[in-house]
């Protein structure tokens, strides 16, 4: 993220420069969305290095979450831009400005080919991480948002059609929405403490009752506490002939090999012979 933060920094200032000199609003809207990028990198940065700390006091997990936090900052920053360049481009649509072709077409190849760098340098990292993807979906925009600028300097230079400078912009804008759907959503989803995407719990529940010496199980809850670390808690019903520790032995081995679930909850409790349950308190 360091190296993609350098190389956005040094598009910004050249956009910026020539979206003013060149009056293009889609030169304009891409250093918009590149501005977006620098923020949401160093919002990434800090946020990893908040979640590094350990957890103290009433913050018992630390503050893992804060990079959710700012997957979600940066979601919600994709939707504005996009509102407001569409509405930028949709005024200029009836009355496009005069637009050199030829500095457009310069900058968005410099953006495109900045832009791509910084895409091939985030997909090294890791994808399951929320806050790395946060920042990747905004690169790979930017890439997608140069590439119309340097579709819409192209058809100036070569037509003089320049309503072809809104329509660019309102593609980019399209484009902007379209990559913080997902930035909005699972951050939501984790702040819900849903359980996680493609777990199916009430098979999960299943396999846990199909383990030998377990009876029923209740109180299941399963939530992610930040990218990569999902937790669960359950109450199990254990036979009054099971070895209680055994079978929650099995039990979390089940939930790490099967689920990838390294951070389980498991209350024992026995069926008493008249049906009632009583309480063990063997917390793991």
């Amino acid at each position: 993220m360091r190296v993609a933060l350098a190389i956005n920094v040094a598009m910004l200032a050249v956009a910026v420069v020539g979206g003013l000199l060149t009056g293009s609003l889609a030169v304009l809207a891409d250093a918009g969305h590149v501005l977006s990028d620098v923020g949401a990198i160093a919002l990434g940065l800090l946020s990893a290095s908040l979640a590094a700390l350990p957890g103290r006091g009433r913050r018992t997990f630390g503050l893992q979450r804060s990079e959710v936090l700012a997957a979600l900052v940066n979601g919600l920053a994709l939707v504005v831009i996009a509102a407001l360049v569409a509405v930028a481009a949709i005024g200029r649509l009836s009355d496009p400005p005069e637009i050199e072709g030829a500095g457009v077409l310069a900058i968005g190849v410099f953006g495109l080919a900045g832009n791509a760098a910084a895409t091939w340098v985030l997909a090294r990292g890791d994808r399951g991480d929320l806050n790395l993807e946060g920042v990747l979906r905004h690169s790979f925009a930017d890439a997608l948002g140069s590439l119309a600028v340097v579709v819409a300097g192209g058809v100036i230079l070569a037509t003089g059609f320049l309503e072809a400078d809104p329509i660019a912009g309102l593609a980019v804008a399209i484009l902007i929405l379209l990559s913080s759907v997902r930035l909005v959503l699972e951050p939501l989803e984790v702040l819900l403490e849903v359980a996680p995407a493609g777990l199916d719990v009430d098979g999960l529940a299943g396999e846990l009752c199909e383990v030998r010496g377990v009876v029923s199980v209740h109180e299941l809850h399963v939530w992610t506490v930040t990218s990569g670390f999902v937790a669960l808690s359950a109450h199990v019903v254990a036979a009054s002939d099971a070895d209680r520790d055994a079978v929650r032995m099995e039990l979390e081995y089940l939930l790490r090999d099967r689920y990838e679930i390294a951070h389980s909850t498991l209350q024992m409790e026995e069926e008493a012979p008249e049906g009632e349950i009583l309480q063990i308190g063997s917390t793991r």
